[in-house]
């Protein structure tokens, strides 16, 4: 019997390109929607969220990766939560999720290979029970629109996709924010049938 998952868009803002010599300036999380095995069921993705600004981890940082999620650094290292604060409520929170949905929580983001990175670092490294994730639940946005469009992932991108598929929300480079405009992309792709292009 195929257990039920329910899908997290999630979004990292960073202070530069990789965890451990960098930070992660801030996360967001919105549940998408679950699936039964069987059907996918959208939610509104701003209904279940979570979000956290952390401390650095490091004293060394990338100018202009900062200045995309316009978040003060200084004011990170004195109001950011400690990342295994962050963390543990961030796991805690999924918990919560999970028993409500009676779900297993699946991690999506575009490109997956950024938002995973960040974020399996840091549960790995701060969480008291790991990433909630396990080493593999997780689906990358890119790769579901190439399979269905049947495009190399190399064309894969948001401006080649048809505009009905992206979300109406503006891109704010507020993780939160971020988040819930990708839980939209993602809705629209599960439901999207190939022959809409």
């Amino acid at each position: 019997m195929t257990k039920t998952e329910f899908y997290v868009s999630a979004d990292v803002e960073a202070d530069g390109p990789l965890p451990g010599p960098f930070s992660m300036s801030s996360f967001g999380l919105a549940v998408a929607g679950v699936r039964d095995g069987v059907a996918f069921q959208a939610f509104d993705p701003a209904e279940r969220t979570f979000y956290a600004e952390l401390k650095p981890i490091s004293d060394a940082y990338d100018p202009e990766a900062l200045a995309i999620s316009g978040l003060d650094r200084g004011r990170l290292t004195r109001e950011g939560q400690k990342p295994t604060q962050a963390m543990n409520a961030a796991a805690d929170w999924l918990a919560t999720v999970s028993d409500e949905l009676d779900a297993a929580p699946v991690f999506v983001a575009y490109p997956l290979g950024y938002d995973w990175m960040w974020m399996y670092w840091y549960f790995m490294q701060f969480a008291s029970n790991g990433s909630p994730f396990g080493h593999s639940r997780c689906l990358d946005l890119k790769t579901l629109y190439a399979t269905k469009a049947d495009s190399p992932i190399i064309g894969s991108t948001k401006r080649s996709m048809p505009r009905h598929l992206l979300s109406s929300r503006p891109h704010t480079h507020n993780a939160l924010d971020d988040a819930i405009e990708q839980a939209e992309l993602f809705q629209n792709l599960m439901h999207w049938n190939r022959s809409e292009l």
